[in-house]
């Protein structure tokens, strides 16, 4: 190194040193078992580093910071949204979730947290961002427009089925997760305007014609409802398909034996065997048409359902359960026929009024409903034979199990899969999925991504809260008053954050997370 360049080097690193030493900071003093603060600064004089007091700040107690000021001096310069940001925070970092989402991640997982609470579209995000102390719990000096949509374009760089399987293992590991089995469900929800080209017509859930569709394959863990992976595709994709697409992923998993459960617009005796060839159990729905209902309408025909040897109660909800041996092709299992005797009362009066209806729409020259006009001669009067046939199965499903189960677990394991549309419940409503307001194709899969995290978070924390019976929303509501107060010395300058005093409830929530989230 020449000796101007030695020089330059040397000139720098004594100004950095001057700057490191001259900056003011608060120095805790220990007097008479107490200990007491004051801003202070160091100074070099006569080559010696010489540290000159500038002024007492307060002291410390209880591990509380207590100022010397009147509260006539002290201004309250903000108030932020802190108690269920804090919550979000701790586990999204104690799955380690900001490493799979790349050097947008904080970006990424403020939407995250907004989706979770009071989601804004991007355009209100930054406002919202300020009324959050999200700038502490994740290192960002603001929050922009720019930068939101850079983060969702950012998403399209990582490998999202990789980091779905990365993120559930790190689940598994850190709360020690045992997993037997996963339900799979498959919802489609509307896009807003009609150019992205995911958006096709299908067969729209909700029985609203005409809206361009995606279609969300989504798998959770049986018993926790923690998230496994889930899938965007076009609308018209067949549920079916989706699930012969997720069969592939889950091959990947980390999860090596268990049982998978779906309900009948899965099932197909492909996916059947798909599953088999992993290894894996299937319990799925069958719907009663063709040749499954040749096979049942003996027996049900013969058999004396209403019996007590075949009564399984579930809740609130009586079945009734006969099984017989049964083969999917050439996969051999249990077919449990089950009859509900309200659904089947339920169902017939609700017929029963829309053809009477019907039958006014009809005495006044008006179109009925789609579907209406079977139950109808040309004069309008009610044929009886459609309606007989109608109510055939009424109150009746078929589940096929390829796991040698009783009928009580049968119908047990079957019925409570509705872990997987209380999910979709949560993704559609509390974290707005519904309806998809991005139209660029690489958006709208990173929008669903979004939501997808909000759901892990809250579902693990519903996980974590399940000691105590409270619930995710409810955690997250009590929370709310939960404030960090930004307060200022008018007087002296010096500024200092209070978190409002909590409410025992408060203190239980964050004590059940961790313990160590009450010293924040």
């Amino acid at each position: 190194m020449c000796f101007c360049s030695m020089r330059n080097h040397l000139l720098c690193l004594h100004i950095i040193v001057y700057i490191m030493y001259t900056m003011s900071f608060i120095r805790k003093i220990k007097r008479g078992g107490k200990t007491y603060l004051a801003e202070v600064e160091n100074q070099w004089i006569d080559g010696r580093c010489v540290q000159r007091h500038i002024r007492y700040v307060g002291k410390e107690a209880d591990g509380q910071t207590i100022l010397a000021s009147s509260i006539s001096q002290v201004e309250v310069e903000e108030v932020k949204l802190y108690g269920p940001l804090l919550l979000l925070d701790h586990i999204a970092k104690e799955i380690e979730l900001p490493t799979f989402l790349g050097s947008y991640s904080n970006e990424i997982l403020s939407m995250v947290y907004a989706h979770c609470l009071d989601y804004k579209s991007i355009n209100q995000m930054e406002r919202w961002f300020q009324r959050t102390d999200l700038a502490m719990l994740l290192p960002m000096e603001q929050l922009t427009e720019r930068r939101l949509f850079e983060a969702l374009d950012s998403l399209e760089s990582i490998d999202s089925q990789h980091v779905q399987r990365c993120i559930f293992q790190r689940v598994v590991d850190a709360y020690h997760l045992s997993v037997s089995g996963v339900v799979y469900d498959v919802t489609n929800t509307y896009l807003y305007g009609k150019h992205c080209p995911l958006g096709k017509a299908g067969h729209d859930k909700e029985g609203v014609v005409g809206r361009p569709l995606i279609q969300i394959g989504l798998a959770v863990a049986k018993g926790s409802g923690i998230p496994i992976c889930h899938k965007v595709m076009d609308g018209n994709i067949h549920d079916a398909k989706m699930f012969a697409d997720f069969v592939t992923e889950l091959r990947q998993v980390s999860i090596k034996k268990g049982m998978v459960v779906y309900d009948r617009g899965i099932a197909s005796a492909q996916n059947i065997r798909d599953t088999k060839a992993l290894h894996w159990d299937t319990l799925c729905g069958l719907p009663i048409k063709a040749g499954l209902a040749k096979k049942i309408r003996p027996l049900i025909t013969r058999e004396q359902f209403i019996h007590l040897n075949n009564r399984v109660k579930l809740g609130k909800t009586i079945f009734y359960v006969i099984t017989i041996p049964f083969n999917v092709e050439d996969v051999e299992g249990t077919l449990a026929i089950c009859f509900n005797e309200q659904q089947r009362r339920l169902l017939r009066e609700s017929r029963y009024d829309e053809i009477e209806y019907a039958r006014q729409l009809i005495a006044n020259g008006k179109v009925t409903k789609p579907g209406m006009g079977k139950f109808f001669t040309r004069d309008g009067h009610v044929r009886n034979e459609a309606l007989r046939d109608a109510e055939e199965f009424d109150g009746y499903s078929c589940i096929f199990s390829t796991a040698n189960l009783e009928k009580d677990d049968i119908v047990r394991l079957y019925f409570d899969k509705d872990v997987v549309e209380k999910a979709f419940h949560t993704i559609k409503g509390i974290t707005r999925l519904q309806p998809v307001r991005h139209w660029l194709y690489n958006r709208v899969i990173a929008h669903v991504f979004i939501c997808y995290l909000s759901y892990l978070l809250l579902s693990i924390l519903q996980y974590r809260l399940k000691k105590i019976g409270m619930s995710a929303d409810e955690a997250l509501t009590e929370l709310d008053s939960m404030y960090k107060v930004y307060l200022r010395d008018a007087k002296k300058g010096f500024r200092i954050s209070r978190v409002v005093t909590l409410s025992k409830k408060q203190e239980m929530i964050l004590r059940t997370i961790n313990k160590r989230l009450l010293k924040t």
